[in-house]
């Protein structure tokens, strides 16, 4: 029962009359032809809803509900497009995203009213899911049928979903039906899903990463969906049991929480098949498999669409793997905008050429990046000379296969040798007593930068300096230069909405934070930091005029 199309809305309509069980959520369970006719309702409502001439964008701030893939199948049908809202979002910054993305309708919810208090939305419909109100109004559509809009293209606008970059105002990318359609085919033709898989989705659905390449796949394949409202580790393992779920997507540290739960017997029945993300690592994608008997797919993709890698037969250990066919992708140097020459290794794999191999991933091909919202200065930055930057660091080996070297601004420079943080990260993950590592540059007191990293132990156990350090010795990968001066002991992770590490909030706290720090002034054991060492290293930064280079 796979489905083919050139557009989304095409996918949705050919749900109709499929009674086979399609969306699943908590104690709630929808056949495939209920969510269509669900859709057809909303779609209707929509096209009263939206006022002439305005641009036909709907806001949606809610939970992994029902509601949401509802919407999306909506829009498809209405030829809306969606704006992902990020409940994390407050005050000014939650307005601005609405606003900048012209929505005229937004879908909600009661337990999110609360972040709209006082906001100012000029000509924002705000519609509540779950109240008495809601249901009326949809009411008179119930007997609706799917129909596509005549305005519905492939190059209609499907999805403006925000990247979450470091620094500035969120930019809103956009994603077309056609594109959307496409990825959702590519990937159920990659892993060969199929219509009797079910699809579970715990990422927030606000963010790229659980629509196209979970929710799509799942509409292009006819296979069912399940919902967790938002993600939870220790309901993971129950929840995959309990929706039959097959397939899963993650990003950042989704799949470290899963593994710090605690252990269980039976830990390997279940009937998953594949979970596909990014940023898991190697070490714990093998941790993941040997304790779950489930394989991880890392995989590469520019949000925006603009580069894509993937995992192939052979891939080396530690390698994204090579680029998709059609594509040119290289990997520059921003500053020369020469490609840079093929990573060269030791006999323990460790990169040998990093200040000459790392650089930045572009494509030099025709990339299917469709823009930003009305930002026509982030337009030009992600397309430069006629290439597309994916603000990505990378280093591919003789045969071409890709490996991840972190951000443009995870690139760290210490002693004259420039380094990548995932590179470290991706050492130190191997270290059986920690959850969670993130890598991230502080400035050095007279030039350049050292390293710092963040360690989260795991459930029951403490961080143990000495072990640490000798861990750190037995790694032969690990350059000189890559031995964290300073260790931040957090108890949890600090993320985003999305699950990725919140290095941003890392880097601005830098050695002066709340946590326990571990550093180690020279060659030899980790000292806790003390407010003297504190006070003698800010001596040293003020002595060299850098002391204005530190946070806070």
């Amino acid at each position: 029962m796979e489905s083919t199309g050139s557009t989304v809305a095409e996918l949705v309509v050919a749900r109709w009359g499929d009674h086979r069980p399609g969306l699943r959520f908590e104690d709630q369970e929808l056949t495939h032809h209920q969510v269509a006719a669900g859709a057809s309702a909303r779609a209707a409502l929509l096209a009263d809803l939206l006022p002439r001439g305005a641009e036909p964008h709907v806001g949606v701030l809610l939970d992994n509900t029902p509601e949401y893939p509802l919407w999306l199948s909506a829009a498809a049908l209405a030829g809306a497009a969606v704006a992902g809202i990020n409940p994390t979002r407050r005050g000014a910054e939650l307005a601005r995203d609405i606003v900048h993305t012209d929505c005229r309708v937004l879908i909600t919810q009661r337990a999110h009213l609360a972040l709209l208090d006082g906001l100012e939305l000029p000509g924002v419909r705000i519609l509540v899911t779950d109240t008495g109100a809601y249901a009326e109004l949809l009411a008179p559509y119930a007997d609706a049928r799917p129909e596509i809009s005549g305005t519905v293209t492939p190059a209609s606008r499907m999805l403006l979903y925000f990247t979450s970059g470091s620094t500035g105002a969120p930019k809103a990318a956009i994603c077309t039906q056609g594109r959307l359609a496409a990825a959702g085919q590519s990937l159920v033709s990659h892993f060969s899903l199929g219509p009797d898989g079910v699809h579970y989705i715990c990422m927030p659905m606000f963010h790229g990463n659980a629509v196209i390449a979970d929710w799509a796949p799942a509409l292009a394949a006819g296979a069912g969906v399940a919902l967790r409202r938002r993600f939870s580790a220790s309901a993971f393992l129950d929840d995959v049991r309990a929706y039959g779920a097959t397939y899963f997507t993650y990003v950042g540290r989704a799949v470290q929480y899963v593994l710090a739960t605690p252990e269980r017997p039976d830990d390997t029945s279940n009937p998953l098949l594949l979970g596909f993300g990014t940023e898991a690592g190697a070490v714990d994608a093998a941790r993941f498999e040997k304790r779950f008997g489930v394989r991880l797919v890392e995989g590469y993709g520019s949000s925006e669409g603009g580069a894509a890698i993937q995992r192939t037969p052979g891939t080396p250990a530690g390698a994204i793997g090579l680029a998709v066919p059609g594509s040119d992708l290289a990997v520059v140097d921003s500053g020369t905008r020469e490609e840079c020459p093929p990573g060269s290794f030791d006999a323990d794999g460790r990169l040998l050429n990093g200040d000459a191999a790392i650089g930045e991933l572009v494509n030099k091909g025709r990339a299917p990046f469709e823009g930003y919202w009305r930002n026509a200065e982030a337009d030009a930055a992600r397309l430069r000379d006629g290439w597309y930057w994916t603000g990505d660091l990378f280093y591919r080996d003789a045969e071409g296969f890709f490996y991840f070297a972190g951000r443009t601004d995870d690139r760290l420079r210490v002693d004259s040798e420039n380094l990548a943080a995932a590179v470290i990260e991706n050492i130190l993950a191997r270290w059986e007593g920690a959850a969670a590592v993130a890598v991230y540059a502080v400035p050095d007191p007279v030039a350049g930068d050292q390293v710092m990293a963040a360690v989260a132990p795991r459930e029951g156990g403490a961080f143990d300096p000495l072990a640490f350090a000798e861990f750190l010795l037995s790694q032969p990968d690990l350059g000189t230069k890559m031995a964290p001066r300073f260790v931040r002991v957090v108890r949890r992770m600090p993320v985003t909405a999305t699950n990725k590490v919140a290095r941003a909030v890392l880097r601005r706290e830098g050695f002066r934070c709340g946590d326990p720090v571990w550093w180690c002034p020279g060659a030899g054991a980790y000292r806790p930091l003390t407010p003297a060492d504190e006070s003698a290293l800010l001596a040293q930064y003020r002595a060299q005029s850098r002391e204005g280079l530190l946070p806070g």
